[in-house]
């Protein structure tokens, strides 16, 4: 098994150092490097995924896809496979960064802060989900304009990462509706 360090960053998001995974996120969370990845199928459906029970923060919480850290030197689209594979079992293409400068400070109902710089990015697969039960508890695909009215209805449902982030990202806007003839 791998240990999992993530990059701590500077107030401006400069590297200034790694640490451990497992000691990194607790109620004084240091600034860190994270990613946020939607995937949709080759029919425009989103993935979304209910967190495990399991997870320190935000558990059984439904959320995006997936989400990761880049590890020290890992460029983004190889930690982005990586995590696909991990959590998913998916095999990820067509990865684009859409909010590539996206940064939240978030705090769990159990005191667990989250504190990242966090580049958003989208991708498609081919491929049905076999997630991991450590990871995710739940999977589904829906439409994406849909999933915007239930995250901006009913924001308390997802992680505060996907509600941001969803809230700068025109995949979750619904289209005009056409003028009457």
């Amino acid at each position: 098994m791998v240990t999992e360090r993530v990059v701590l960053l500077d107030d401006d998001g400069r590297p200034v150092g790694t640490e451990l995974k497992r000691l990194v996120h607790s109620t004084s969370t240091p600034l860190h490097l994270a990613f946020s990845c939607h995937v949709l199928d080759a029919a425009g459906q989103v993935l979304v995924t209910r967190r495990a029970l399991g997870k320190l923060t935000w558990p059984g919480v439904w959320t995006n896809s997936f989400c990761g850290h880049p590890q020290p030197d890992e460029p983004h689209e190889d930690a982005i496979a990586r995590r696909a594979q991990d959590e998913l079992g998916l095999t990820v293409r067509d990865v684009r960064v859409v909010l590539p400068h996206f940064r939240y400070r978030a705090t769990d109902a159990s005191g667990i802060v989250e504190n990242e710089v966090c580049p958003v990015y989208l991708a498609v697969t081919d491929q049905e989900p076999r997630p991991h039960p450590d990871e995710v508890m739940e999977t589904r695909w829906t439409d994406p304009a849909g999933l915007g009215d239930a995250l901006r209805a009913a924001p308390w449902a997802f992680s505060p990462w996907f509600v941001l982030q969803a809230g700068q990202m025109p995949l979750y806007t619904p289209s005009a509706p056409e003028a009457p003839r």
